[in-house]
């Protein structure tokens, strides 16, 4: 299985000697209800590929993130025969079927250089490998998706991956991105994202944009969502809403980094260093079982609100992983103990970026915690975090920078 429109391979480099085998990795989109069509043009295509002189085998997968974004890679004896195949007439004719199926691909070809195990050694136990043909196709995974957000009028497909699923858990599925604006323009930035008029939330008959949170702090602004259903379909719903396209072109003269989300290239870079993956979600079991409502922020299972917060965590450089494994330990604990103010929390983290979003029954003016002892999970996250910073009157902030809420919305 190929590209349906491949080119030459470049010639192969220091690291890879002339004959080594080649690996074809073709990503597809498959265009809406096409899916079984494209299932059907493959089943009957990969017998033909299997046949070709050369070919190994070929995998085809689907995204655990995204049910509309699929992947086939294909392993051929060398880059000779492949070429000689992808520039038949023969080939043009193989792939017709699938022209109608997809709204876009991209092709990358990498001859093998190192491998693990090494051919002719022994596998591991329970270990196997595809033959010819072999298709092992993954399900779809509803309530996640492998897309990014973008308020350009293209199609989020075009504009970039997430790095990994993201986060699902109790059906809801959670992500972040992040970017900074120009020291200066922060209280215009804040009215931007605080006045526009939000988009319908129901996506289709399975996904819905359930909240929207956005805060600040300084110069760094942080858009958490949450959905039900696919994120990709929500996202590229959300992107298309004319408004929301209206106001990331309003603020982009204040962004620090600039970005065309009408440059694919461009918007490909902006959205690969703004995510911000959720790391851990913990929720209060007895909103997780349906008890309350704490998913949707609205009334925790005693029957009083519940407020979201957020905290920026100055984390040591390097410390950033470290930091989010202590912070999903604590609320983990918190979220378990019923006299424990912590109704839900997620933290998300790029690299040494953590911000933690946490709804807390009753007011946030309860009075900070208790300090924590020395040997305390608590007191060791402090010390994987630069002190200093504003003071955190809630006490639930565990060090972090209160953020500063710009808007929080949540559909009904």
């Amino acid at each position: 299985m190929t590209t349906l429109d491949d080119r030459l391979a470049p010639p192969p480099s220091a690291a890879a000697p002339p004959t080594a085998r080649l690996r074809v990795v073709l990503l597809l989109d498959v265009l809406d209800g096409r899916q079984e069509n494209f299932l059907a043009a493959y089943e009957q295509i990969r017998h033909q590929v299997a046949a070709v002189p050369g070919h190994i085998s070929d995998q085809l997968c689907q995204s655990l993130g995204n049910s509309s974004q699929w992947l086939i890679t294909s392993e051929w004896e060398g880059s000779e025969p492949f070429l000689e195949w992808v520039e038949s007439a023969a080939h043009r004719t193989m792939v017709e079927p699938l022209h109608g199926c997809v709204r876009d691909t991209t092709s990358l070809r990498f001859l093998v250089a190192r491998e693990t195990p090494e051919q002719g050694a022994a596998q591991p136990r329970g270990a196997a490998s595809a033959g010819p043909g072999a298709v092992p196709v993954t399900g779809s995974a509803a309530g996640s998706a492998a897309r990014s957000y973008t308020g350009s009028g293209r199609p989020a497909d075009e504009i970039d991956p997430l790095p990994a699923p993201p986060l699902c858990s109790n059906g809801v599925v959670r992500h972040a991105i992040t970017f900074t604006v120009k020291p200066g323009s922060e209280a215009e930035v804040a009215k931007l994202l605080a006045d526009y008029r939000a988009p319908q939330p129901q996506v289709d008959d399975t996904t819905r944009l359930l909240r929207t949170s956005l805060f600040m702090y300084g110069n760094r602004v942080v858009r958490a969502v949450e959905v039900a259903g696919d994120l990709g379909n929500a996202l590229r719903h959300v992107a298309a809403q004319p408004e929301i396209r209206a106001v990331e072109q309003a603020i982009n003269p204040y962004l620090e980094e600039e970005r065309d989300l009408t440059s694919p290239a461009s918007a490909r870079a902006f959205f690969a260093r703004a995510a911000l993956p959720a790391a851990c979600h913990e929720t209060d079991p007895a909103l997780a079982s349906g008890a309350g409502s704490g998913e949707t922020g609205e009334i925790s299972e005693g029957g009083g609100p519940l407020t979201r917060l957020a905290f920026l965590y100055p984390v040591r450089p390097g410390r950033g992983a470290d930091a989010a494994r202590l912070l999903g330990a604590l609320d983990a604990e918190a979220a378990a103990d019923p006299a424990h103010p912590l109704a839900a929390a997620t933290v998300f983290r790029r690299e040494d970026t953590v911000v933690r979003v946490v709804d807390v029954r009753g007011l946030p003016s309860d009075g900070p915690a208790a300090p924590a002892a020395d040997g305390d999970p608590a007191a060791v996250l402090r010390e994987l975090l630069v002190p200093g910073g504003p003071a955190d009157p809630t006490g639930l902030g565990l060090g972090g920078h209160p953020m500063t809420p710009v808007t929080d919305r949540t559909s009904h």
